[in-house]
């Protein structure tokens, strides 16, 4: 696990060469095929050299949730398992990380009516707005979902307006019947995390990666998605940190150099709320960067533990 820029699929590569793992992604956006540069998705030559599983197992119109990702990494661990090799699950999608580890509450399902309600209360008034409203009858989610949140403020305020329960109550329930029956995986999980100490050159490495997808061809990769008639913005796959952001540069409603620095800005943002996730992860050891000696960490404790 780690923050976005932080070195993750660099050092989840070279783990390949030196152990039997096999990487299974966690993240949300590298699900979506034809969203390569934008995602930091592994370049061909490296996904050849450390084969990842569900990446490109979606097309961007579709939906693709917090469960789904559950139920899929649980039968490809169980695939790299029968293989005899161990699974490496490597993303920065702390939800999926955590649904993962604790289950998911039983919501309700997609409501499209209700779900276009709230998409026209943003467009017309702003995210802003739709946090405010979601504050007023579930505080509980508000106080946890940022308001540059739109995934999950949509999905909050959606519960409740279906059911009439907050997002805290199914989730109240939930822990009550976990803590009865607990949640049980035919495996164990170990955590490990690279939590950079210096947040400044976090930040140099987010501005320089984005622009460097921009010069390896990310306005050209949107664009391709922009001129689909089934994709729009209110898409989860459009709505991904950069996508986003150049999706309405092509829109006519940012230029180009506001669109790079509400990029950025967004990248840093989604930055600082995987490290607030990581801060209270229980059994979590800590990799302070991606070099040899973090490495060797992991490689110590795998060798030393029996998983």
């Amino acid at each position: 696990m780690g923050p976005t820029s932080s070195g993750k699929t660099g050092m989840a590569v070279e783990l390949v060469q030196r152990f039997p793992f096999e990487i299974i992604n966690v993240d949300s956006a590298q699900v979506y095929r034809g969203m390569d540069i934008g995602t930091g998705k592994p370049d061909k030559a490296t996904l050849s050299t450390a084969p990842h599983r569900l990446i490109d197992i979606k097309d961007p119109s579709e939906a693709y949730s917090a469960s789904d990702f559950r139920e899929d990494a649980i039968q490809e661990i169980g695939n790299v398992l029968t293989l005899g090799k161990t699974p490496l699950l490597v993303g920065g999608t702390m939800l999926y990380f955590k649904v993962l580890r604790d289950g998911l509450a039983a919501m309700p399902h997609a409501d499209a009516e209700i779900r276009s309600e709230i998409e026209t209360l943003a467009k017309e008034k702003g995210w802003e707005e739709v946090h405010q409203k979601l504050a007023q009858v579930d505080p509980d989610s508000a106080q946890r979902i940022h308001p540059n949140d739109p995934q999950r403020l949509q999905r909050a305020l959606e519960i409740y307006l279906v059911s009439g329960k907050t997002m805290s109550q199914f989730h109240a329930e939930e822990q009550e019947k976990k803590g009865k029956e607990g949640v049980a995986l035919p495996f164990n999980l170990h955590y490990f995390a690279i939590q950079p100490e210096d947040r400044d050159v976090l930040h140099k490495q987010i501005a320089h990666r984005f622009m460097q997808m921009l010069e390896d061809g990310l306005l050209k990769e949107v664009s391709i998605l922009y001129q689909r008639e089934d994709l729009h913005e209110m898409l989860p796959s459009i709505k991904s940190v950069g996508y986003r952001q150049v999706w309405q540069h092509l829109a006519g409603e940012l230029s180009y150099d506001a669109m790079v620095e509400k990029s950025i800005i967004a990248t840093r943002q989604l930055a600082k709320r995987q490290l607030t996730w990581l801060r209270s992860w229980e059994n979590l050891r800590s990799l302070r960067d991606p070099s040899g000696k973090s490495i060797d960490t992991v490689l110590k404790y795998v060798e030393s533990t029996a998983i």
